[in-house]
């Protein structure tokens, strides 16, 4: 089991920061722009006198607003959907019977002694 942990570990650490270490992508002003900016760039080199359609509403003052707002978002639709899945859990966990919660308990009551008899 300890052999397992250090070896997931290790997987995360390399996928942490094999990114930090490869080379950026050549050839790119802004390597982590967004699709939106590489999509602009691309119809103003095919097309120079395309004019957009609209124009936003409104638009964040800088790059940071526009990126904590992207973020708080993320964040708001994590939290909703993580409170939808723990609530449908619950109301599934409610619906069981009371002899398969009695069971279950049962079984880690007597995992719990098996552990202590070894000891």
């Amino acid at each position: 089991m300890r052999r397992i942990n250090l070896w997931l570990v290790a997987a995360v650490l390399v996928v942490a920061v094999l990114p930090l270490i490869l080379p950026l992508p050549r050839g790119l002003a802004e390597p982590f722009a967004g699709a939106d900016a590489q999509a602009q760039a691309a119809i103003t080199a095919a097309q120079p006198d395309y004019q957009p359609w609209f124009r936003p509403l409104w638009e964040p003052p800088s790059g940071e607003i526009e990126s904590l707002l992207f973020a708080l978002q993320a964040a708001l639709g994590a939290g909703l959907l993580g409170y939808y899945l723990g609530l449908r859990r619950g109301e599934s966990q409610r619906g069981k019977p009371d002899s398969d919660r009695a069971r279950h308990s049962d079984r880690a009551r007597h995992d719990a002694q098996a552990v202590d008899a070894r000891d």
